[in-house]
């Protein structure tokens, strides 16, 4: 059903600088920053007051690792920089706010995958095989924090509609005895899959590891076996026992020889090794690295893959030639965030260069703007041919509000991969058109002025599963003074009054504005007729809670001449996935609203907070149904 809305209600023409519904300061007042850092302290000191005690609690998990009759204890740490690995999750046990029940259960996703319970973190070798879409991914099945690390699995036959089936691989042998890490799938010519994963030996070396289902008739792949072979590769000389992890699906070169590469560092300089394999038993490291970033640190969940530059369709990881680049990604361990380039792949040395060194990997592009995208993935969707990219999405509150609700993260909405031929820069990311099953009754609001200082409230019900697509139109009303310190591109959020912005959207968003998350752009105009595009998102206001993390985020976005600014934004109850002029720019958030959202109360504004111009808002709102996600009729997690 559709509705359209030519007649809104007036807004009201309040500057947004000072009331309680956009003020606050743009940094964050959370007790726990970054995982990492949460984490040393409280490493350092435990190791140095209590080492005695720290021995004897491994010597215990150990000895219950060996005793399977028994239940093992429930980990209450997050992953540690002690094992070589980023610390994942945060450490803190303050309790700072009063979650209730019902507050904890409105943050679960309705459409967003998330397993049933415990924790989750990176997605692993996703792929299509005989009807069906398989996702795995690193799981705790003992607690909501991070630890005995295994790969969960689902399935669907349309990326959005998940079924869970039984864990698919367990840290039971003494080459993955610290965990079953990430890895990837290679579906191989003859229909042989490879699936390629790090594995954290008993004496804490990473190392690569094989697996294959045992069945491949079987549509679920629900049996996998481990390779007697394992491990196949050791960390080689000059490449530490902790830095040495996340194999990349595999591809082909003329010589008939399969690549893969792995991420790691020498000092603080991040790089991609390359091994060679003819049979994915035997390895040959190459001479060169396939490339390398002074002082981007530790490279995991490292990604190789081609795209096309006059195409619209994705390409197998095996494709190359003169109308193909390659995109090169890292996730740099030392600050939690994925970067990519774009560039040239010379297989005959296999090695890569970026067309634009100044946006080389983890100094340049990124693939997400908010401060929760991780350790992403793609694969070629040989089906649809398409390339489809998960990110994993961390929680930033604590892990004691983690283990109170009893579960922890999620992954993005699958999103398609394709070069930006306007740009020829960046990569557009953009939601699997599978998502639009989801679509129930849908509302337009065509031509919607809003005069500097205005908020408008949008009559269209619950706005906590929502598919919006909006298009912003500027008119200037004075260029007096438009390019006088005007240059400050997100800065302290929505409450902001520039000339031209900030202006957009408000999500989760509660009657009085107590908490709200404004998505919105801002445009840096200068006295020499210059302007930069910012597309942004400003947590500051979407908790009262003040043990989660509540940052503004910004991102610079192409838009030319021929273009309206644009926007799509998914809100799924806690998580906003926002895509500004057809995926050029993404920004996810994680937000934690309390009561005043909690039953079925979180609504929907435009606001124009800007001085010299007026905007005329379009926008397309669609409810969204939940996808249900369950386990697999008649199979028992």
């Amino acid at each position: 059903m559709e509705a359209t809305h030519n007649d809104v209600q007036q807004p009201h023409h309040t500057p947004l600088l000072d009331p309680p519904s956009l003020a606050g300061n743009s940094s964050s007042n959370s007790s726990s920053s970054s995982s990492s850092s949460s984490w040393r302290p409280s490493l350092r000191g435990t190791l140095m007051l209590f080492g005695s005690i720290v021995i004897w609690l491994l010597l215990s998990m150990i000895k219950q690792r060996h005793e399977p009759s028994e239940p093992k204890s429930m980990a209450l740490f997050g992953r540690g920089i002690c094992e070589g690995v980023s610390a994942k999750s945060l450490n803190s046990n303050k309790v700072s706010y009063d979650w209730t029940n019902a507050m904890l259960y409105w943050q679960r996703t309705a459409f967003h995958f998330q397993p049933q319970k415990n924790w989750m973190n990176d997605p692993n070798g996703p792929l299509f095989h005989m009807g069906w879409y398989h996702l795995f991914y690193q799981y705790n099945p003992d607690s909501a924090v991070w630890g005995n690390i295994s790969w969960g699995h689902a399935v669907s036959t349309d990326l959005i509609h998940w079924l869970y089936l039984p864990l698919a691989l367990l840290p039971d042998t003494w080459y993955d005895f610290n965990g079953v890490w990430s890895g990837s799938a290679t579906l191989l010519p003859d229909g042989t899959i490879i699936m390629l994963y790090t594995g954290d030996t008993n004496q804490f070396v990473q190392v690569l590891n094989i697996a294959y289902p045992t069945n491949l008739s079987d549509p679920l792949l629900l049996h996998w076996v481990k390779d007697p072979h394992n491990p196949l590769l050791l960390p080689p000389p000059g490449i530490g026992p902790k830095n040495f992890r996340d194999p990349t699906t595999a591809w082909i070169g003329p010589d008939q020889k399969w690549r893969i590469i792995l991420g790691s560092k020498v000092n603080k300089t991040g790089l991609a090794l390359v091994y060679k394999t003819k049979d994915f038993i035997q390895y040959e490291l190459n001479d060169n690295y396939l490339h390398e970033v002074p002082g981007t640190g530790m490279w995991e969940c490292v990604d190789f893959y081609p795209v096309s530059i006059d195409g619209v369709e994705g390409l197998d990881t095996s494709v190359n030639g003169p109308m193909v680049k390659h995109v090169l990604k890292a996730s740099l361990d030392d600050t939690k965030v994925d970067y990519y380039a774009i560039g040239k792949y010379f297989v005959e040395n296999d090695t890569w260069v970026p067309h634009n060194p100044n946006e080389d990997v983890g100094i340049g592009l990124r693939l997400d703007y908010g401060g929760i995208y991780y350790a992403s993935k793609t694969f070629y969707d040989q089906l649809k041919k398409r390339r489809i990219i998960w990110g994993w999405i961390r929680e930033t509150d604590s892990e004691t509000a983690d283990l109170k609700k009893g579960w922890a993260s999620l992954q993005t909405i699958p999103r398609t991969v394709v070069f930006d031929k306007k740009t020829g820069t960046n990569l557009l990311q953009w939601p699997v058109q599978e998502v639009e099953s989801l679509r129930l009754s849908s509302v337009d609001f065509e031509g919607v002025l809003l005069k500097p200082g205005s908020i408008l409230p949008l009559d269209i019900g619950s706005a906590a599963q929502l598919d919006i697509f909006g298009e912003f139109e500027m008119e200037l009303l004075t260029s007096e003074g438009i390019g006088d310190n005007n240059n400050v591109g997100c800065g302290g959020g929505a409450v902001d009054r520039r000339a031209m912005g900030p202006f957009g959207i408000v999500a989760i968003a509660d009657d009085q504005l107590s908490e709200l998350t404004p998505i919105y752009f801002s445009i840096s105009n200068t006295t020499n007729g210059t302007s930069t595009t910012y597309f942004c998102v400003d947590e500051t206001r979407s908790s009262k809670a003040p043990d989660v993390s509540k940052q503004v985020y910004e991102s610079k976005v192409p838009v030319f001449s021929d273009e309206k600014l644009s926007t799509r934004v998914l809100v799924d109850h806690s998580i906003i996935e926002s895509f500004a002029q057809g995926g050029r720019s993404v920004i996810t958030s994680r937000v934690y609203p309390t009561q005043e959202v909690v039953f079925g109360a979180a609504r929907l504004f435009l606001f124009n907070n800007a001085t010299h111009i007026n905007i005329k808002a379009s926008l397309k709102i669609w409810q969204l149904n939940s996808a249900f996600i369950h386990p697999f009729p008649d199979l028992i997690q």
